[in-house]
């Protein structure tokens, strides 16, 4: 997903519109988008932090398990595969497929909650790291993908995305 521009219109119509709501559910885009940058600023990564929480002025994002630094970097390896074979799960013949599969079946369960600080600001949000699509084909949710990897410009793109409308004869 972070490769907006190799998306279909209808991927990039289906991602612009989940991402609006997230964003709207947590006060805005301006918002949402300051949220984005805190994650890219925080070293080390706020997955690895050891209460399973990031807090910021604005809102909050937890989760229900700890991360550990093993398990992000396999995270982040499988995740530049997915793109490319348009599976995160690896063949199940290759080296790492044990390991990949490892850290789906470990974080599958993990539910991430994003919300704001003031109650007026909307109502927040929750999902969870992967899509299953069948027993062999796992996807990274799109919503993780750009709240915790994709650019800060990207993530504006699909939020400002306009799609393109056929004119009626």
């Amino acid at each position: 997903m972070c490769d907006f521009t190799l998306l279909s219109p209808e991927e990039k119509k289906h991602y612009h519109e989940a991402l609006l709501k997230c964003a709207q559910n947590f006060g805005g885009k301006n918002f949402f988008l300051h949220l984005l940058e805190a994650i890219r600023q925080t070293k080390p990564h706020p997955l690895l932090a050891k209460n399973s929480e990031f807090t910021i002025q604005l809102g909050s994002v937890g989760w229900n398990k700890v991360i550990f630094q093993d398990k992000l970097q396999l995270l982040l390896k499988a995740r530049t595969n997915e793109s490319k074979q348009n599976n995160f799960l690896p063949a199940p013949n290759e080296k790492n497929y044990k390991k990949i599969l490892d850290i789906v079946r470990t974080l599958k369960p993990v539910v991430f909650h994003v919300k704001p600080t003031q109650k007026e600001d909307g109502a927040g949000f929750f999902f969870q790291p992967f899509d299953s699509i069948d027993e062999n084909t796992v996807k990274l949710n799109p919503l993780f993908d750009a709240l915790f990897f994709c650019s800060v410009d990207t993530v504006k793109k699909i939020l400002n995305h306009e799609p393109k409308t056929v004119p009626l004869i």
